[in-house]
């Protein structure tokens, strides 16, 4: 197919496949794809005057005033001059069109500041400075230290080992820590040669425009070779360069193709419950003035008819009047011109003038202003600001939210064996303090001064060197994406992609494992004292629904390795039979973790036969070349080699609340707000968080566990639990069920259903699968909805968004979403 065909066919179908060519303009242009500017803006000089009196007629009141505008234009029922209805309602409609121009003319703003910014680019073979807005796909970039990402570009080389690169993606996702990206050596090999650069003519084929953000796929054409492209090789807009000199990027998206705006989704006009209210007040009022005008109609019929008739002589009926009845038809719409006041016009700008002050008394409020940033409230936006004092129901998400996302290695169990917890000489239990003597890492002189941990046995076990403990805290110091840093030698900084991985980095660190440095095709560890050098042969990445991480090794001896950790749930179910002892053992310290409140993952591992590993090699390298499918059939492959898994141990993370936390909690529940925590974390660590927030109390009446495995299992704890709460709700007489038995595909709004005391609900992932399916959503919400707070575990991104959309379709409600990170976004859009 030629070039030309390719782009006709998906301008037609829509883009199916990205192609592109490196520093090939005139190549490019071909298939249309748009330049690097932006907008957010609602409006242009265009636009502005009938988008905004369209959103400003979809109030009653105003459609009525330009209703009665129309009628005063008919000379024989105008009773008033047309100039009295024209002011008061332009008088009104340009407030709100001035206040809607204003904060456009700042998004307008906004964009002309973005799209104007300076950035890098390789013209001509030299390096010339442009404006965002004149980037196009297929251009190359150079990225600087602390610089914000243009557009979502392919990492090509960076001025770091390795082409590696550091960005941060707080705009994206709220993640502070800083992630790592990795040119792939065919590329990295440019540097900053700016004559290669020039030369370099890779072709590029990928998936079109998404807004998947932990996403891409794609094939790197270059002299005759293919390279497979992930989304560890693509930077994304929005993002911004840390810890790297420069790098230089080939442009991949551009403006609203990039996976930044794809996630913006359009600017909506949004209705507030307030306005929803005032129009059906307006509505109301519009009943009373046409029942006002229809009385007095009527009466002014019967007085024509028996008495104004026989009095023509004096007062004559106009040449147009027939009858006593067309005047009663003219003179109604003469009343209700004459009434035109009933209607409150002014309702409208008076309730834009309060959200406009309560704006400023949200920026203005010193209680909510954060102190150690020196950062305010801010109120984005004027038009919903009413709406945060009806809230119903809070979904909140639990680590970095209602946790603060900084982790600290506390326990772990390593072959069946509790470390962790401190003894004294009587060999009773003793709780942890700042008077607790700490364990003494002199002997590693690449310890961590900052890290604490309180238990000698561990140290002790390390030292006598003991085979498990050893393979246990070499399997942490392997299995993980951290990048370390020494500027200066002996001192090591860790760049993790997320607070776990550092925090089990750094503990196997201090214990004598020290993740020293890597390479795109090596790992160094230095093993209490000698330096070891493993060649890395596969990562098998971490995702929410894999819930586990694994690395594939070669050892200095030759052997195989393989080491995998992730979610209990997920672990247990790949673990070799022969490990059914230690696993029970391990769950038992696991419950006791999570009843701490602490963070817990498995740790296992396999060695490898090396003809079966490279029989796996050949079948995953095809499934990562695969542009079609391709995280299905890598799942696949995976699931091939993650088997028979040997349990090594288990980690506890802790993970200290936010500040104030469980006193928000109580003002809120003070105000009957319900609070739902949606988390992926294990059960138990999310009860206990639930009680330390105060969401759960012990004097709680009761508390319901909803687990089962299949749908008439899940109904039958959710009835029972509702049985308990509220006894009538099963019976038929009761309203709704008595509604739903009429009607059980109408959609209506649930009322409120008082329990007969306080309780909890509790309910897990796979049992929410169940519940969520259309015939049981109803009882999971009815029953959550009498409950005082609710948790939901080991939930995906996807049930987060469908529990929120549940709740605002059934109960209507006002509804606030809260979260940090890429796994709460779709939680958060559902708002």
């Amino acid at each position: 197919m030629s070039v030309f065909e390719k782009e006709s066919e998906d301008k037609q179908n829509g883009e199916q496949e990205r192609y592109l060519q490196a520093n090939n303009r005139e190549f490019n242009s071909l298939f249309g794809y748009p330049n690097n500017s932006i907008k957010t803006s609602k409006y242009n000089a265009f636009n502005f005057l009938p988008m905004n009196l369209f959103e400003q007629f979809q109030r009653l009141a105003n459609a009525y005033f330009l209703f009665l505008l129309f009628l005063q234009l008919i000379p024989q029922i105008s009773s008033l001059a047309w100039y009295t209805t024209v002011v008061p309602l332009m008088v009104v409609l340009s407030i709100t069109a001035v206040k809607d121009a204003i904060d456009d003319v700042k998004r307008h703003q906004n964009d002309n500041q973005v799209n104007s910014r300076s950035v890098l680019v390789l013209m001509d073979g030299r390096v010339v400075t442009d404006k965002w807005m004149n980037v196009q796909v297929g251009d190359i970039i150079k990225l600087e230290n602390n610089q914000v990402v243009t557009a979502d570009v392919l990492l090509l080389s960076s001025s770091e080992p390795y082409s590696l690169t550091y960005i941060e993606t707080t705009e994206l996702d709220g993640e502070t820590n800083l992630k790592v990206k990795q040119a792939i050596s065919v590329t990295s090999e440019m540097e900053d040669n700016l004559k290669l650069l020039s030369a370099f003519d890779g072709e590029v084929r990928c998936e079109s425009p998404n807004n998947r953000l932990d996403r891409f796929t794609g094939i790197l054409i270059y002299k005759g070779k293919n390279y497979v492209l992930d989304h560890d090789r693509l930077i994304l807009r929005g993002c911004i360069i840390r810890n790297t000199d420069w790098c230089y990027g080939l442009v991949i998206f551009t403006g609203p193709d990039t996976k930044l705006m794809q996630n913006s989704g359009k600017s909506t006009f949004k209705r507030t419950h307030i306005d929803h209210l005032m129009n059906v007040l307006v509505l109301w009022i519009f009943l009373l003035l046409g029942s006002m005008c229809f009385v007095l109609a009527v009466g002014h019929c019967i007085w024509e008819n028996k008495k104004g008739y026989y009095f023509q002589d004096f007062l004559p009926w106009k040449e147009y009047v027939s009858s006593s009845a067309v005047s009663a038809v003219l003179i109604f719409w003469s009343y209700f011109i004459i009434l035109n006041t009933v209607v409150p016009i002014s309702l409208y700008v008076s309730v834009e003038i309060i959200r406009l002050g309560n704006s400023f008394y949200i920026n203005w409020d010193r209680r909510m202003f954060y102190e150690l940033k020196n950062t305010p409230a801010r109120a984005c936006t004027t038009t919903l600001n009413e709406e945060l004092g009806q809230v119903k129901y809070v979904f909140s998400d639990k680590t970095g939210t209602l946790t603060q996302n900084i982790m600290i290695f506390n326990k772990c169990s390593i072959n069946g064996k509790f470390y962790g917890v401190v003894y004294d000489k009587n060999g009773q239990r003793v709780e942890v303090s700042e008077k607790t003597e700490k364990v003494d890492f002199s002997y590693n002189r690449l310890a961590d001064p900052k890290f604490s941990f309180y238990d000698k046995t561990l140290v002790e076990a390390v030292k006598r060197g003991d085979r498990w403990v050893h393979l246990f805290f070499l399997s942490l110091s392997l299995c993980h994406t951290v990048i370390p840093e020494e500027k200066v030698e002996g001192e090591l900084t860790y760049q993790a992609q997320s607070p776990d991985e550092s925090a089990l980095v750094t503990a196997a660190r201090n214990f004598g494992f020290v993740f020293r440095s890597r390479t795109s095709e090596t790992i160094m560890v230095v093993e209490m004292g000698e330096t070891r050098i493993y060649q890395l042969l596969a990562i098998l990445d971490f995702n929410n629904v894999r819930k586990r991480m694994s690395v594939i090794v070669r050892t200095p001896e030759d052997r195989v390795m393989l080491f995998c950790k992730g979610a209990d749930t997920i672990l247990c179910q790949l673990l070799h039979p022969s490990c059914r002892s230690i696993r029970d053992v391990t769950m038992e310290h696991l419950d006791d973790f999570a009843s701490d409140g602490l963070r817990t993952l498995m740790v296992a591992y396999r060695e490898l036969d090396n003809a079966f590993f490279q029989d796996w090699s050949r079948k995953h390298s095809e499934a990562y070349l695969s542009l079609e499918n391709r995280e299905d059939k890598i799942s696949m492959v995976c699931e091939e080699i993650e088997k028979d898994l040997m349990l090594l141990g288990a980690t506890a993370i802790d993970d200290k609340l936010q500040d104030g936390v469980p006193e928000t909690i109580i003002t809120l529940n003070k105000a009957k707000i319900k609070i739902w925590v949606l988390t992926g974390d294990k059960q138990e660590t999310a009860v206990n968080i639930a009680y330390a927030c105060n969401i759960f109390e012990d004097e709680m009446d009761g508390m319901f566990i909803v687990e089962g495995k299949d749908d008439e299992t899940v109904r039958q704890e959710l009835r029972s639990a509702r049985e308990k709460m509220k006894p009538e709700s099963l019976l038929e007489s009761d309203p709704v069920n008595s509604y739903l038995t009429t009607n059980p595909r109408m959609p209506f709004k649930i009322p409120e259903e008082m329990p007969n005391g306080n309780y909890g609900l509790i309910i897990n992932g796979c049992s929410l699968a169940y519940a969520l399916e259309g015939n049981l959503e109803l009882e999971l919400l009815r029953t959550a909805c009498m409950c005082k707070g609710v948790i939901c575990c080991r939930m995906t991104p996807l049930q987060k968004a469908q529990v929120v959309e549940l709740v605002k379709r059934y109960k209507k409600a006002v509804t606030l979403a809260i979260g940090d990170g890429a796994n709460d976004v779709s939680m958060i859009k559902g708002m």
